[in-house]
């Protein structure tokens, strides 16, 4: 099974999502310790990284789009 640049995409915000809600938990939990601000590094950077692949995505979509 080929893995696209969107499904990539799709699963780095899937699990920044994920990062966030356990973030939320443990401030709630224990307040802004070293593993909360973890959680939210690693939530930041699958956001930046699905958006990045989503945006691949679209430019090779439209490349392939200008080349037919």
């Amino acid at each position: 099974m080929k893995r696209t640049p969107l499904t990539s995409g799709i699963m780095y915000l899937i699990l920044g999502t994920l990062f966030v809600l356990l973030a939320i938990q443990n401030v709630n939990r224990t307040g802004w310790g070293f593993f909360s601000y973890f959680l939210v590094l690693l939530a930041t950077l699958d956001f930046g990284s699905g958006i990045r692949m989503i945006l691949l995505h679209r430019k090779i979509t439209s490349i392939n789009k200008k080349n037919k």
